[in-house]
């Protein structure tokens, strides 16, 4: 445990922590070490998802209560506070226990933290404080929109919940550029207190809702237009009009120039829901790979992976990679290594049982998912990623270096005659060992199965045969206006076959160049979109009735 982290005393110790503006990658590594160690996390809601994945299991998550203190203080710009939450965090330190306590973006430039510090100082708690990525420092960047330039103008704060009339003259008399944190049905009446303050109706404003998020929209305005172009979009008015903005106004925010800085918004998938058919150990790395393309992925299991009927094969085979019966195992499924990796830890065994015994791998998730267990493949296909690939870079048997001529294959229940067949015509014996069965997965959820059906996701990937069959037969075939991307010829026939149009097809058999293809698909469509002058739109926006989703 790092030295950083507070001393635990009788009365425990609290670390308060920013979790950043929305994004999850903004997490800083010192906020991922402290939830780590933590005993009692306590979070706000809207940041709770994010920080929690960092934390152990079993960690105490006690509840915020939420309340709408608006009547209390009589503020236009009130939102939802958090009540007793200083009481909350330090009944939690007294039982002895460590504590972290995360808010939205940074303790000491977001939320009221200092309060509950000051309350732990007069109770002699040990705390520390985690700075985060402030959100309106993090929410103009995402939004293209850089504060400051090297001219050095001045950069003004202001949150318009509690801003008096001086604060309001203040930054009316400046010419720097202002961040107001506001809501969406606020947002316009804080516009008219920089006007009234002084500023000119046409200085250029940007308002951002889900900021750092794939739920992020920029809008470009004036302080004199804004109110008119949130109502233009049909954003206002909305029961979502409590949602959090920032406005950043000046200069710099002038849509040209927004426009060629928009970095997050422009992705090519951005806040494209992406349905990833496949078990969670295979999803993992494709999903990440979609994040970076701006996508949300919705990870829908069409197969279950369960031990094999008969163990005592496999069990024999694993006895027979310690006492040296093999020359090479070959691995082609993430399955495989994890069935293989399961049979070592219950021997008792890890990676170096490998010694002395060749690795293959059948392409490079296969491969990463061996690294990880601490095992560096010899042979990963230089070409296809597929048994056929595999095979074209197979070296012969040959008595002279090779002195066993055995072959591990630890596989699916679903044969794989074409590698066996490939291996033995190369002079090599193999041991075809059924390590763990395949089986089609239970249906997803009720909401899940109406959004494939009705045309809630933008695409679905898909990359065999079997998880277009399976995903069709659990939950239902996916709507016309999905974008249908398939990982080679065969998996595209099988989707034309239940009577799915194929929109993208990747160059070669591979998930991440599948995922490419898709951001391509998208990148060109909205290039097609803003040539022609039209608002950028994902594929389920254009179903008829479409509302705009909420999507995380």
């Amino acid at each position: 445990m790092s030295s950083n982290l507070p001393a635990v005393s009788a009365h425990g110790c609290v670390t308060f922590l920013g979790a950043g503006p929305g994004d999850p990658g903004l997490l800083t590594l010192r906020a991922v070490e402290a939830l780590a160690s933590a005993d009692v996390l306590i979070a706000e809601p809207a940041v709770l998802d994010v920080v929690r994945a960092h934390a152990r299991a079993g960690v105490d998550t006690p509840q915020l209560t939420v309340v709408d203190d608006t009547s209390a203080t009589g503020s236009t710009f009130n939102v939802p506070v958090l009540r007793d939450a200083a009481n909350l965090v330090m009944e939690a330190a007294r039982s002895g226990r460590r504590v972290v306590r995360a808010v939205s973006g940074d303790p000491g430039l977001d939320g009221s933290a200092g309060e509950e510090m000051l309350a732990c100082a007069a109770a002699g708690i040990p705390f520390e404080v985690v700075p985060g990525v402030a959100t309106a420092v993090g929410v103009p960047a995402y939004a293209g929109v850089p504060l400051s330039d090297p001219s050095g103008a001045d950069v003004r704060f202001v949150d318009a919940r509690s801003a008096g009339e001086r604060c309001w003259t203040e930054v009316g008399a400046s010419d720097g550029t202002v961040v107001v944190s506001a809501t969406l049905e606020t947002v316009a009446a804080a516009a008219g207190e920089l006007v009234a303050a002084g500023r000119k109706p046409d200085t250029p404003m940007t308002v951002t809702v889900a900021g750092t998020t794939t739920r992020q929209r920029t809008w470009n305005a004036t302080l004199g237009s804004i109110a008119q172009v949130l109502k233009q979009a049909k954003v206002l008015p909305s029961p979502d009009g409590h949602q959090p903005v920032i406005a950043v106004v000046g200069e710099r925010t002038a849509a040209a120039q927004r426009d060629r800085l928009s970095w997050f918004e422009s992705k090519p998938l951005f806040g494209w829901r992406v349905l990833v058919p496949r078990t969670k150990e295979q999803a993992a790395s494709l999903s990440d790979q979609l994040r970076s393309y701006g996508a949300v992925p919705h990870e829908v299991p069409t197969i279950a992976v369960e031990p094999p009927r008969t163990p005592q094969q496999m069990e024999r085979a694993v006895k027979g990679l310690v006492t040296g019966r093999y020359e090479w195992i070959a691995f082609t499924s993430v399955n495989a290594v994890k069935a293989v990796r399961e049979k070592f830890e219950e021997y008792g065994l890890d990676a170096r049982a490998f010694a002395g015994i060749k690795v293959a791998a059948v392409g490079e998730q296969t491969a990463a998912s061996l690294v990880e267990f601490g095992v560096k493949p010899d042979l990963v296909p230089s070409g296809e990623q597929s048994a056929a690939g595999l095979l074209e870079d197979w070296p012969p048997y040959d008595p002279v270096f090779d002195p066993i001529d055995r072959v591990f294959l630890p596989r699916a229940d679903i044969a794989t005659e074409t590698l066996v067949a490939g291996l033995i015509e190369l002079g090599w014996e193999v041991d075809d060992v059924t390590a763990y069965r395949t089986v089609r997965a239970s249906p997803p959820p009720a909401d899940t199965r109406e959004a494939i059906k009705g045309g809630g996701f933008d695409a679905v990937l898909f990359t065999s045969s079997s998880t277009v069959r399976n995903l069709v037969g659990i939950a239902g075939k996916p709507h016309n206006v999905t974008v249908i991307a398939c990982i080679g010829p065969a998996t595209a026939k099988t989707a034309e076959e239940h009577g799915l149009r194929v929109d993208v097809m990747a160059p070669e058999p591979s998930v991440l160049k599948l995922a490419e293809a898709l951001a391509q698909f998208g990148a060109a469509r909205r290039d097609a979109a803003v040539e022609a002058g039209e608002h950028v739109t994902r594929p389920s926006e254009r179903r008829p009735g479409a509302r705009r989703r909420r999507t995380t």
